[in-house]
């Protein structure tokens, strides 16, 4: 497995003002680096999950999937400022720095916070649940790590978001 790497993220939130929910994910893949946004893997199913909900086609430029977003009033963004990590593993993040929500959460609509995983959830109780004082829920990632979870199941368990 690769070394350590300490990286910042490199891209801005989506989100604006009428959003009502924020999804969280930990930290971008080095895939989702490389092409400059949220999801890049090829195998990640976020923007299958997220077009199938809203009842779209798939997304397949960077300026579709931020229209989808915000179509649906979602705001996207991730836990972690910065970290050290190997390669795109959740599981060897280290030396985390969150992000800070609150101008965010107090120039929008948002009511309720989604993770994408449990590393999510597990990063956003630990260093940003008690800013927010909103409900936050964890969501199963959907990571093709998480091969354990179909698409289909996927979507069910994130009908939630609707």
């Amino acid at each position: 497995m690769a070394d350590f790497t300490s990286v910042s993220h490199p891209f801005k939130p989506v989100w604006q003002d009428d959003s009502r929910i924020l999804i969280l994910g930990t930290f971008p893949s080095v895939r989702s680096r490389s092409d400059g946004f949220y999801y890049g893997h090829p195998q990640n199913r976020f923007w299958k999950v997220i077009s199938a909900l809203a009842g779209t086609d798939l997304p397949a430029t960077i300026d579709e999937k931020i229209a989808l977003l915000k179509s649906e009033k979602i705001a996207l963004w991730d836990v972690l400022e910065s970290c050290e990590i190997k390669g795109s593993s959740d599981q060897s993040i280290r030396a985390v720095i969150p992000n800070d929500l609150s101008s965010i959460l107090k120039d929008s609509a948002i009511h309720t916070i989604y993770l994408n995983g449990q590393k999510a959830g597990s990063l956003y109780h630990r260093h940003l649940e008690c800013q927010t004082a909103l409900p936050a829920f964890i969501l199963p990632s959907t990571s093709p790590a998480n091969a354990a979870w179909s698409l289909n199941r996927l979507l069910d368990a994130w009908q939630v978001i609707k």
